[in-house]
This record gives C-alpha cells, structure tokens and sequence, in this order.
C-alpha cells in the first residue's frame, strides 16, 4: 500500500508561472486558490464600491484604490487579489510596483458561490494574521457586510450605515448600503 499524497505547497513563483487562462489564482499560506472569473452582479458591486471608495482615498491622499487582477504578497509570500483594496502610501508617494505595497488599510471581497469559504476562512485568517486593519465581506444577496477587524472572534455585520475611517484626523467615509445594494441590483 503506497503513502497517501500530502498536498502540495505552492510558492508564489509557482502561481505567477501559471497560465493566463481567466480563472483567479491567489496563494494563501501554501494553498492554491482558484476561482473562476466573477458573474455580472459580483463585479457590478466591486465597481460601484470602487466609485465610492476611491474618490475620498484620493480626496483624503489616503493612498491607492485597487481592484483584482492584482499580486499583493502581504510581506508574506502570498498572492492576494482581493476585490477591491485600499493601500497607503510610500513615502509619501504612491506605491509603484506589487513588492512596494504595504499592508491594505482595507480588503474588500464580494461573495460568490465558488469564493465564499475562501473569503471567509481562508482568506479571512490571512488578512487578520497580516494584520489589515478592515477587511469587509459582501454578501449581495443578503444584503450586509461582515466587518472583520485583526483580533476579532466574530465579524461586525453591517446592514444601514457602514463608516471607514482609517485615520482619526479625517472624516469617516460612510455609505449607505440599502443604495449601494439597491444600485447593485438594479
């Protein structure tokens, strides 16, 4: 009887040397992630948080809004490519290459039915393990965010009003997520 095969750990080398082939491949912790490419709706409500998101990080000179395809390591080694993320900057500058990004001030990821374990296990313990002070959970359908924070048990669930403020010398960003689910859905 041979011995069972152990799974395999993936390096990030090894996922960027992957075929283009429209799937996601993220690496989280030596496990590859894939998932195929997102639906409509789920990219409908990546974009319209985008159109929210990115004017006050500009206005605010937080840093970058970015949205996947993306290569974001974490200073760990992974290959995230959350849904939409917002990074500070580097010396006072925009970062311009994927190894200068720091740690995301906020990851966003919208559930599909292929991701939602991922996103809410897998991907969760990363970013809480990392560090990333406001990771966000979209479920359309139910129509909240689940809030998670580095050292919480149990996230935040997040139905009317939702407010990001990563600093507290500026004003809290907040968005109203009956419109934001109701311009989703449209």
């Amino acid at each position: 009887m041979g011995m069972p095969e152990l799974a395999k750990i993936w390096t990030r080398d090894e996922v960027l040397a992957l075929p283009d082939d429209g799937n996601r491949y993220e690496l989280v912790d030596g496990e590859l992630l894939v998932s195929p490419s997102p639906r409509s709706r789920h990219q409908r409500a990546v974009w319209d948080l985008h159109l929210i998101v990115a004017p006050y990080v500009e206005r605010h000179r937080i840093g970058i809004t970015g949205m996947a395809p993306v290569d974001l390591d974490l200073k760990t080694g992974q290959l995230m490519q959350p849904d939409l993320f917002v990074a500070g900057l580097v010396s006072g500058r925009k970062p311009a290459e994927w190894p200068e990004y720091p740690i995301p001030l906020l990851v966003v990821e919208v559930l599909s039915p292929s991701t939602a374990r991922y996103d809410r296990i897998t991907k969760r313990g990363r970013y809480q393990r990392s560090r990333v002070e406001d990771y966000w959970i979209i479920d359309c359908d139910a129509r909240i965010i689940e809030r998670w924070r580095p050292d919480d048990q149990r996230p935040e669930i997040v139905t009317g009003l939702i407010a990001w403020q990563p600093w507290p010398e500026i004003p809290a960003l907040e968005i109203d997520l009956a419109g934001f689910f109701d311009k989703v859905w449209e």
